[in-house]
């Protein structure tokens, strides 16, 4: 395992995207925690997020695609 999924950057917060979201190379789709230490994950690319693969709290692999990006 190389980290933990998290859709928000706190149990209170809404998720930073769901399905149908625009999103641009910048945009933080989620946060990965690796032993104490919190990461943002850019979009990397624009368009509109088609599916999330993962759930909250799920742990991820490096590699482990976790959204579906349909590009702009």
């Amino acid at each position: 395992m190389v980290g933990t999924y998290y859709s928000s950057g706190s149990p209170d917060s809404p998720p930073f995207v769901s399905i149908g979201t625009a999103v641009q190379p910048s945009t933080t789709l989620c946060i990965i925690e690796a032993m104490k230490v919190f990461t943002d994950i850019p979009a990397g690319v624009s368009g509109t997020i088609a599916e999330i693969l993962v759930k909250n709290g799920q742990p991820v692999e490096f590699g482990q695609p976790m959204f579906r990006v349909v590009p702009a």
